[in-house]
Protein backbone atom coordinates (compact mmCIF):
# COMPACT_ATOMS: atom_id res chain seq x y z
CA UNK A 1 0.00 0.00 0.00
CA UNK A 2 2.93 2.19 0.45
CA UNK A 3 4.41 1.97 -2.74
CA UNK A 4 0.63 3.01 -4.40
CA UNK A 5 0.72 6.23 -2.41
CA UNK A 6 4.41 6.74 -3.04
CA UNK A 7 3.22 6.27 -6.80
CA UNK A 8 0.20 8.31 -6.29
CA UNK A 9 2.16 11.31 -4.91
CA UNK A 10 4.52 11.27 -7.98
CA UNK A 11 1.42 11.84 -9.94
CA UNK A 12 0.13 14.50 -8.27
CA UNK A 13 1.19 18.11 -6.77
CA UNK A 14 -0.60 18.29 -3.82
CA UNK A 15 1.31 16.07 -1.18
CA UNK A 16 -1.59 14.61 0.87
CA UNK A 17 -2.62 11.11 0.06
CA UNK A 18 -5.39 10.15 -2.18
CA UNK A 19 -8.15 7.59 -1.47
CA UNK A 20 -7.21 4.39 -2.96
CA UNK A 21 -10.30 4.68 -5.68
CA UNK A 22 -8.70 7.66 -6.97
CA UNK A 23 -5.16 6.53 -7.27
CA UNK A 24 -6.33 3.30 -8.96
CA UNK A 25 -7.82 5.98 -10.94
CA UNK A 26 -4.54 7.66 -11.81
CA UNK A 27 -3.00 4.77 -12.18
CA UNK A 28 -5.31 3.49 -15.21
CA UNK A 29 -5.14 6.78 -16.81
CA UNK A 30 -1.68 6.73 -16.66
CA UNK A 31 -1.52 3.51 -18.03
CA UNK A 32 -3.51 4.36 -20.65
CA UNK A 33 -1.76 8.03 -21.54
CA UNK A 34 1.64 5.29 -22.12
CA UNK A 35 -0.63 3.14 -24.76
CA UNK A 36 -2.28 6.08 -26.72
CA UNK A 37 1.11 8.14 -27.21
CA UNK A 38 3.18 7.37 -30.52
CA UNK A 39 5.04 4.51 -29.25
CA UNK A 40 8.17 4.16 -27.68
CA UNK A 41 10.23 1.18 -28.63
CA UNK A 42 9.94 -0.57 -24.95
CA UNK A 43 6.25 -0.26 -25.14
CA UNK A 44 4.27 -3.10 -27.13
CA UNK A 45 0.70 -2.04 -26.77
CA UNK A 46 1.90 1.62 -27.55
CA UNK A 47 3.33 -0.30 -30.59
CA UNK A 48 0.30 -1.96 -31.32
CA UNK A 49 -2.37 0.70 -30.98
CA UNK A 50 -0.05 2.98 -32.92
CA UNK A 51 -0.50 0.36 -35.83
CA UNK A 52 -4.31 0.18 -35.14
CA UNK A 53 -4.84 4.01 -35.22
CA UNK A 54 -3.25 4.07 -38.50
CA UNK A 55 -5.66 1.50 -39.87
CA UNK A 56 -8.31 3.17 -38.40
CA UNK A 57 -7.77 6.47 -39.87
CA UNK A 58 -6.79 4.88 -43.80
CA UNK A 59 -10.13 3.09 -43.68
CA UNK A 60 -11.77 6.13 -42.86
CA UNK A 61 -10.67 7.91 -45.77
CA UNK A 62 -12.12 5.10 -47.78
CA UNK A 63 -15.58 6.24 -47.95
CA UNK A 64 -14.12 9.77 -49.42
CA UNK A 65 -12.74 7.59 -52.89
CA UNK A 66 -16.40 7.14 -54.11
CA UNK A 67 -18.89 9.37 -55.28
CA UNK A 68 -21.70 7.08 -53.94
CA UNK A 69 -22.08 5.69 -50.73
CA UNK A 70 -23.21 2.07 -49.96
CA UNK A 71 -24.16 0.14 -46.67
CA UNK A 72 -20.54 -1.14 -46.28
CA UNK A 73 -19.01 2.51 -46.49
CA UNK A 74 -21.36 3.58 -44.31
CA UNK A 75 -20.67 0.77 -41.78
CA UNK A 76 -16.79 1.36 -42.19
CA UNK A 77 -17.50 5.19 -41.72
CA UNK A 78 -19.12 4.73 -38.25
CA UNK A 79 -16.99 2.06 -36.68
CA UNK A 80 -14.53 4.23 -37.91
CA UNK A 81 -15.76 6.93 -36.23
CA UNK A 82 -16.43 5.45 -33.33
CA UNK A 83 -12.89 4.41 -32.84
CA UNK A 84 -11.80 8.02 -33.61
CA UNK A 85 -14.17 9.31 -30.63
CA UNK A 86 -12.89 6.89 -28.58
CA UNK A 87 -9.44 7.91 -28.99
CA UNK A 88 -10.00 11.50 -28.65
CA UNK A 89 -11.70 10.74 -25.45
CA UNK A 90 -8.88 8.86 -24.41
CA UNK A 91 -6.50 11.68 -24.77
CA UNK A 92 -8.72 14.57 -23.58
CA UNK A 93 -9.14 12.58 -19.92
CA UNK A 94 -5.18 12.42 -19.83
CA UNK A 95 -4.25 15.52 -21.05
CA UNK A 96 -2.73 16.82 -17.71
CA UNK A 97 -0.45 13.72 -18.09
CA UNK A 98 0.63 14.98 -21.90
CA UNK A 99 0.82 18.31 -20.30
CA UNK A 100 2.93 17.09 -16.83
CA UNK A 101 0.26 19.32 -15.20
CA UNK A 102 -1.91 18.11 -12.67
CA UNK A 103 -4.75 20.69 -13.01
CA UNK A 104 -7.70 22.04 -14.82
CA UNK A 105 -5.93 23.94 -16.68
CA UNK A 106 -4.27 20.67 -18.82
CA UNK A 107 -7.91 19.76 -19.81
CA UNK A 108 -9.21 23.39 -21.14
CA UNK A 109 -5.81 23.57 -22.52
CA UNK A 110 -6.14 20.08 -24.35
CA UNK A 111 -8.97 21.38 -26.83
CA UNK A 112 -6.81 24.07 -28.42
CA UNK A 113 -3.53 22.20 -29.21
CA UNK A 114 -2.77 21.40 -33.21
CA UNK A 115 -3.56 17.65 -33.08
CA UNK A 116 -6.63 18.09 -30.92
CA UNK A 117 -8.26 20.45 -33.48
CA UNK A 118 -7.43 18.45 -36.01
CA UNK A 119 -9.10 15.20 -34.07
CA UNK A 120 -12.15 17.50 -33.78
CA UNK A 121 -12.52 18.58 -37.78
CA UNK A 122 -12.24 15.45 -38.48
CA UNK A 123 -14.81 13.73 -36.72
CA UNK A 124 -17.61 16.34 -36.65
CA UNK A 125 -18.59 16.33 -40.41
CA UNK A 126 -19.19 12.58 -39.78
CA UNK A 127 -22.08 13.37 -37.40
CA UNK A 128 -25.03 12.77 -39.00
CA UNK A 129 -27.02 15.57 -37.07
CA UNK A 130 -24.36 18.08 -37.89
CA UNK A 131 -24.60 16.79 -41.58
CA UNK A 132 -28.17 17.52 -41.71
CA UNK A 133 -27.54 21.01 -40.38
CA UNK A 134 -24.52 21.18 -42.91
CA UNK A 135 -27.08 19.90 -46.21
CA UNK A 136 -28.98 22.75 -45.11
CA UNK A 137 -26.84 25.22 -45.82
CA UNK A 138 -25.83 23.72 -48.80
CA UNK A 139 -22.16 23.46 -47.84
CA UNK A 140 -22.39 19.52 -47.26
CA UNK A 141 -19.89 18.91 -49.84
CA UNK A 142 -17.21 20.98 -47.89
CA UNK A 143 -18.24 19.28 -44.70
CA UNK A 144 -17.41 15.93 -45.89
CA UNK A 145 -13.87 17.46 -47.13
CA UNK A 146 -13.04 18.11 -43.84
CA UNK A 147 -12.85 14.57 -43.17
CA UNK A 148 -9.88 14.33 -45.11
CA UNK A 149 -8.45 15.84 -42.26
CA UNK A 150 -8.18 12.40 -40.65
CA UNK A 151 -5.27 11.74 -43.24
CA UNK A 152 -3.20 14.47 -40.54
CA UNK A 153 -4.15 12.13 -37.85
CA UNK A 154 -1.25 10.17 -39.25
CA UNK A 155 1.15 12.75 -38.25
CA UNK A 156 1.39 12.27 -34.55
CA UNK A 157 2.48 8.38 -35.34
CA UNK A 158 5.41 9.60 -37.69
CA UNK A 159 8.85 10.28 -36.34
CA UNK A 160 9.84 12.14 -39.53
CA UNK A 161 6.93 14.48 -39.23
CA UNK A 162 7.41 15.24 -35.49
CA UNK A 163 11.33 16.15 -36.04
CA UNK A 164 10.32 18.73 -38.84
CA UNK A 165 7.83 19.61 -36.45
CA UNK A 166 10.57 20.41 -34.17
CA UNK A 167 12.71 21.77 -36.86
CA UNK A 168 9.78 24.47 -37.68
CA UNK A 169 9.19 25.19 -34.21
CA UNK A 170 13.04 26.05 -33.59
CA UNK A 171 13.34 27.59 -36.74
CA UNK A 172 10.54 30.10 -36.35
CA UNK A 173 12.35 33.51 -36.56
CA UNK A 174 14.21 32.61 -39.89
CA UNK A 175 11.20 31.34 -41.37
CA UNK A 176 9.00 34.49 -40.21
CA UNK A 177 11.77 36.39 -41.63
CA UNK A 178 11.61 34.51 -44.90
CA UNK A 179 8.23 34.89 -45.12
CA UNK A 180 8.39 38.38 -44.43
CA UNK A 181 10.74 38.83 -47.22
CA UNK A 182 8.36 36.56 -49.48
CA UNK A 183 5.13 38.16 -49.27
CA UNK A 184 6.82 41.83 -49.63
CA UNK A 185 8.36 40.81 -52.67
CA UNK A 186 5.40 39.49 -54.24
CA UNK A 187 3.34 42.98 -52.69
CA UNK A 188 6.03 45.22 -54.33
CA UNK A 189 6.15 42.88 -58.00
CA UNK A 190 2.35 43.00 -58.16
CA UNK A 191 2.51 47.26 -57.78
CA UNK A 192 5.34 47.70 -60.13
CA UNK A 193 3.58 44.91 -62.49
CA UNK A 194 0.00 46.19 -62.23
CA UNK A 195 1.13 50.09 -63.11
CA UNK A 196 3.56 49.15 -65.65
CA UNK A 197 0.50 47.15 -67.64
CA UNK A 198 -2.73 47.67 -66.45
CA UNK A 199 -4.19 46.45 -69.02
CA UNK A 200 -2.96 42.81 -68.66
CA UNK A 201 -4.63 42.86 -64.85
CA UNK A 202 -8.47 43.21 -64.22
CA UNK A 203 -7.54 44.05 -61.06
CA UNK A 204 -5.13 44.39 -58.28
CA UNK A 205 -5.62 40.95 -56.81
CA UNK A 206 -4.66 39.27 -60.22
CA UNK A 207 -1.63 41.13 -60.02
CA UNK A 208 -0.62 39.28 -56.31
CA UNK A 209 -1.81 36.48 -58.15
CA UNK A 210 0.74 36.60 -60.96
CA UNK A 211 3.61 37.83 -58.70
CA UNK A 212 2.55 34.78 -56.66
CA UNK A 213 2.54 32.56 -59.29
CA UNK A 214 6.17 33.83 -60.49
CA UNK A 215 8.01 34.02 -57.19
CA UNK A 216 7.24 30.19 -57.03
CA UNK A 217 8.27 29.80 -60.64
CA UNK A 218 5.20 28.07 -61.54
CA UNK A 219 4.36 30.18 -64.40
CA UNK A 220 0.79 28.63 -65.60
CA UNK A 221 0.58 31.60 -68.27
CA UNK A 222 -3.21 31.94 -67.72
CA UNK A 223 -2.04 35.83 -66.99
CA UNK A 224 1.18 37.32 -68.48
CA UNK A 225 2.69 40.56 -69.46
CA UNK A 226 3.02 41.48 -73.02
CA UNK A 227 4.95 44.49 -72.97
CA UNK A 228 8.95 44.75 -72.69
CA UNK A 229 8.85 45.78 -69.40
CA UNK A 230 6.13 43.73 -68.19
CA UNK A 231 8.50 40.94 -69.62
CA UNK A 232 11.65 42.53 -67.99
CA UNK A 233 9.83 42.74 -64.57
CA UNK A 234 8.48 38.79 -64.72
CA UNK A 235 12.26 37.65 -65.68
CA UNK A 236 13.43 39.81 -62.69
CA UNK A 237 10.59 38.34 -60.42
CA UNK A 238 11.45 34.81 -61.25
CA UNK A 239 14.99 34.82 -60.82
CA UNK A 240 14.74 36.72 -57.79
CA UNK A 241 11.63 33.91 -56.59
CA UNK A 242 14.23 31.21 -57.03
CA UNK A 243 16.45 32.55 -54.28
CA UNK A 244 13.35 33.18 -51.82
CA UNK A 245 12.24 30.01 -52.33
CA UNK A 246 15.29 28.14 -51.91
CA UNK A 247 15.82 30.26 -48.65
CA UNK A 248 13.11 28.56 -46.43
CA UNK A 249 13.96 24.86 -47.81
CA UNK A 250 17.95 25.31 -47.15
CA UNK A 251 16.53 26.30 -43.26
CA UNK A 252 14.41 22.98 -43.02
CA UNK A 253 17.32 20.97 -44.32
CA UNK A 254 19.80 22.00 -42.52
CA UNK A 255 17.61 22.13 -39.16
CA UNK A 256 16.61 18.72 -40.48
CA UNK A 257 19.78 17.21 -40.53
CA UNK A 258 20.67 18.56 -37.37
CA UNK A 259 18.28 16.87 -35.71
CA UNK A 260 19.02 13.41 -37.39
CA UNK A 261 22.47 13.80 -36.03
CA UNK A 262 20.91 14.52 -32.47
CA UNK A 263 18.69 11.13 -33.21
Amino acid sequence: MDELYTKIERLTDFGERMPLEIAKENIMRKKIFEIIEPSQKSNIFSSIYDGFMIVIILLSLLPLCFKQTSNVLTVIDTVCLIVLIIDYLLRWITADYKYDKKSLVSFIRYPFGVFAIIDIVSILPSISVLNSGFKLLRIFRMARAFRVFRAFKMFRYSKSVRIIASVFKKSKESLIAVGTLAIAYIIISALVVFNVEPESFNNFFDAIYWATVSLTTVGYGDIYPVTTIGRIVTMVSSIFGIAIVALPAGIITAGYMSEIEKE
